[in-house]
């Protein structure tokens, strides 16, 4: 959609009121980045003995086994919550409403629900009536269901958004539905949708860090235990500025492959780097 049908073209007066906003913006948050590191400063976060830890062996593979952790669930979840959200959706798009309508109960229903508490239910629940259940596939269990859901919807608005026309020539060359939708709009929908599954399944991975409530031994669990040893003066701002870092690094990998998918399937070149001046 062309950009001047949601609004006018700034005029130069406009463009010089962005600006200034802008400025401001960046030199406020400039100021705030500032006033945050004087603050670790003045606080004694930037200690050598507080940051002396990550020196050790073992201190870097608990790192790796928390960050192996986080991989696994959110390996996991992402496969089932695939598979979840294409057989909903595919149930979402039925004629027949027996098949419909459980699937878009289901489907609202699971969004609804806040993940924390699915997480919760998926833990606790089972232990009141005599099953354990361990924390991993507790975990796995409510990522599932909350982002399979997610994923049902940009499946199922992905195939809706395929110009009707198409489906109607495919009827009338006496394709059945099953033929329609995987011969032609589902090819078609891939294209589009595949930005935004990868971008819910970036949510997936940061998502997983919600295990440490239910002590799965994921990164942030990991970095909170680290953080409380006594030898190294509670270290929590640091670990978590590490723990911090880690996850920045796998949520921007995952955010360039969906800007590259995204370029990608509209046709255009991914976009070079800048060359250094």
């Amino acid at each position: 959609m062309n950009a001047t049908v949601l609004y006018d073209a700034p005029g130069s007066r406009a463009r010089v009121r962005h600006r200034l906003i802008g400025a401001v913006t960046i030199v406020g948050l400039a100021a705030l980045v500032i006033f945050a590191i004087y603050r670790f400063w003045d606080t004694g976060q930037f200690e050598p003995l507080k940051w002396k830890q990550f020196e050790y062996p073992a201190i870097q593979a608990q790192l790796i086994d928390g960050l192996l952790g986080t991989l696994k669930a959110a390996g996991t979840a992402a496969v089932l919550a695939l598979l979840f959200g294409a057989t909903f959706a595919s149930a979402r798009i039925s004629d027949a409403w027996i098949f419909r309508g459980p699937a878009t109960f289901v489907v609202e229903l699971f969004r609804a629900i806040p993940l924390l508490i699915l997480i919760f239910f998926g833990y606790y629940v089972p232990v009141r009536f005599g099953m354990a259940i361990s924390n991993f596939w507790a975990l796995v269990a409510g990522l599932t269901v909350y982002n399979g859901s997610v994923l049902a919807e940009i499946i199922r608005a992905g195939i809706a958004a395929i110009p009707r026309g198409q489906s109607e020539a495919a009827y009338a060359l006496g394709l059945q539905k099953t033929q329609v939708v995987t011969l032609i709009l589902l090819p078609q929908a891939v294209r589009a949708m595949l930005p935004s599954i990868v971008g819910q399944l970036v949510v997936l991975l940061k998502d997983t860090a919600l295990g440490f409530i239910i002590t799965y031994p994921e990164l942030l669990y990991v970095g909170k235990q680290m953080g409380s040893r006594l030898a190294f003066d509670l270290p929590y701002v640091p670990t978590y500025m590490v723990v911090a870092a880690i996850y920045i690094s796998m949520c921007a990998a995952l955010s360039a492959f969906a800007n590259w998918l995204a370029h990608r399937g509209n046709g255009k070149p991914s976009p070079k780097p800048a060359s250094p001046r």
